[in-house]
């Protein structure tokens, strides 16, 4: 049985066609062409698919499409932010595979923390793994993009 609805992605609304049973990063990789959310694990560890839902990182490979009817979604496509110049800057990806996920991730923190300690940011990107590069670069990032929206403010 399928559902056709609205999803508003990225501030716009778009059709869709799934299933109940369809996850959130299907839809939004192959109905709306979106390939920013990556599939990496498929079970919630690696956060390759991390998008903002309602403000909100949340892994889209463990995010039934149907849950996301009515929200806001937003994904690296989307996205806007100093983070992005950030990790450029500091050199925090390799491969790049698990940036986008990262970066929405990164974006979050900063969204609910305007100062966050070297241990909360520590604490936050523990829900994503890299296995290219470590994690001091992104680390970097996210303390380089607090201080850029320190300076703009």
């Amino acid at each position: 049985m399928s559902v056709s609805t609205i999803l508003v992605v990225n501030g716009e609304e778009k059709r869709v066609i799934f299933r109940y049973a369809d996850i959130l990063l299907d839809v939004l990789r192959y109905q709306l062409g979106l390939t920013g959310a990556k599939p990496g694990c498929l079970n919630g560890d690696c956060g390759a698919c991390t998008v903002n839902i309602n403000g909100v990182s949340q892994k889209s490979c463990l995010t039934l499409a149907v849950e996301a009817i009515g929200k806001d979604i937003l994904t690296i496509e989307g996205l806007n932010d100093p983070i992005q110049g950030a990790f450029v800057d500091q050199f925090a990806f390799q491969c790049g595979y698990c940036t986008p996920g990262f970066i929405m991730n990164c974006h979050s923190l900063l969204e609910h923390r305007k100062d966050p300690s070297n241990h909360e940011i520590k604490k936050w990107l523990e829900s994503n793994i890299c296995r290219c590069t470590g994690y001091l670069e992104i680390e970097e990032a996210v303390k380089s993009a607090l201080h850029l929206s320190k300076k703009h403010k």
